[in-house]
């Protein structure tokens, strides 16, 4: 029954996704891509991409606290590449992702044509370019998310945060909410470690196999009511790493 459950689920993604990519499109071509219109055809195919893959994937999501307000930065632990619908499907954001996503078919296509924010990892050369798209989105009223840990976990705690995304909001005083995630899955199901959260050595395909096969899984996101800000980027990702960290247990206690 899974291995249908995920022959099912495969092509309502790739066609989803498709879908969604060729909508935009025509969107951009007609409004341009930083009109008024033009970002809000972007927001709306974008939650209309999350909240769909969520059902597809029989995704039951909690939310706690309220949703922060645009424009904003917003920073959370990173569990792996379902955290991107399970997010963007409680609210409107533009993703920073690792320049790797933009190869990955069909997938990078999408993330790129819908404005997702490339970094290289490996390059520090990169984050003047990648602080200057973040600060351009601040300024067109989105709410740009990224995982400062810098990688993915397991979900057993926070990584130490990187700053280096922090000097939008640290020099323009913008705004800086915190978000964590959490995912459990059901009795006799593999452990969401093994089955939601990608991290470490795992391969993609595997992994996505693994993914597709659950019945359901339950997703945690709590919001912090209060933003942090008015502080160098370094004070103001120990502040971020110490509130995230807060959240995080907070939802290992429930």
């Amino acid at each position: 029954m899974s291995h249908l459950r995920a022959l099912v689920r495969l092509p309502l993604i790739v066609a989803l996704t498709a879908g969604i990519s060729a909508s935009w499109c025509v969107g951009r071509i007609l409004f341009g891509s930083r009109s008024p219109r033009g970002l809000a055809w972007r927001r709306s195919a974008q939650r209309y991409w999350a909240r769909s893959l969520v059902r597809i994937l029989g995704v039951k999501i909690e939310i706690t606290g309220p949703i922060p307000p645009a424009p904003c930065i917003l920073v959370s632990n990173h569990l792996g590449y379902v955290d991107i619908p399970v997010l963007g499907s409680c609210l409107d954001l533009v993703f920073v992702s690792k320049s790797e996503v933009r190869s990955w078919p069909l997938i990078g296509a999408g993330a790129a044509s819908m404005g997702t924010i490339f970094i290289d990892r490996e390059s520090r050369r990169s984050i003047p370019r990648v602080n200057a798209h973040i600060k351009s989105a601040l300024e067109s009223r989105d709410r740009v998310l990224f995982f400062p840990e810098g990688t993915s976990t397991g979900g057993d705690g926070i990584l130490p945060f990187k700053s280096s995304l922090l000097e939008p909001a640290s020099q323009s005083g913008y705004p800086v909410y915190c978000a964590a995630v959490r995912y459990s899955t059901q009795p006799g199901d593999p452990r969401a470690s093994e089955s939601v959260c990608w991290w470490g050595n795992m391969d993609f395909t595997p992994h996505a196999f693994r993914l597709l096969r659950l019945s359901h899984f339950r997703a945690q996101v709590v919001f912090h009511p209060e933003p942090s800000g008015g502080a160098g980027r370094k004070l103001l990702a120990e502040r971020t790493e110490s509130l995230v960290t807060g959240l995080h247990r907070q939802l290992m206690e429930t």
